[in-house]
């Protein structure tokens, strides 16, 4: 009898480095799949999200059938030990909940993941868009990362911080799946 692949989750505010460990946590674990949560197109969620904060921050109005539809696929397949999840909400998703063994919070500081952010999205662009961003960021943005904060960070079972180096971040949550292990099979 063959167990089912460990699901293991990684959020983080944009900039907070869920996409590096991920791909870091995908070099190191034989036999993963990775999905990123950016990569979906849901239909049926908020248009806007400081709106949808403003709001309440409802996370299960968000519908993930894409994404769960992907996690159902992959838990069935027998060749996948561990799906690793680049994904912002944590458990308080009521769709995904369900699925995730391990879920990990990159704690970073709202100035890094800005400054990676930027970085990131902006390094071709104009000094003027970089400005509009963070205009924007100042007036509305900042509150769907505090949001985060607030919310994913305590529902997770792991808080990382997100300013140590990729490679001790890693080994830490190689550490805790490894305890977890003992217990999954």
């Amino acid at each position: 009898m063959s167990r089912k692949p460990m699901v293991i989750s990684v959020a983080a505010v944009s900039g907070g480095g869920k996409t590096t460990i991920t791909k870091e946590l995908m070099k190191r674990l034989d036999n993963s799949k990775a999905l990123y949560f950016d990569d979906y197109e849901f239909r049926e969620s908020p248009a806007d999200i400081c709106k949808w904060v403003e709001d309440g921050a409802d996370y299960n109005e968000w519908n993930l059938e894409p994404f769960t539809t992907d996690v159902c696929s992959i838990l069935d397949d027998p060749t996948v030990n561990y799906i690793i999840l680049d994904y912002p909400f944590a458990y308080l998703n009521n769709g995904m909940s369900d699925y995730i063994d391990l879920s990990i919070y990159i704690e970073t500081p709202l100035d890094i993941a800005m400054a990676r952010r930027i970085i990131r999205d902006f390094s071709d662009d104009t000094v003027g868009n970089i400005l509009n961003d963070l205009t924007h960021y100042l007036s509305y943005g900042r509150t769907a990362y505090l949001e985060m904060e607030m919310s994913v960070k305590p529902s997770s079972d792991i808080v990382l911080d997100g300013v140590l180096p990729i490679e001790r971040t890693v080994n830490q949550i190689l550490k805790q799946i490894r305890k977890r292990e003992k217990y999954f099979t």
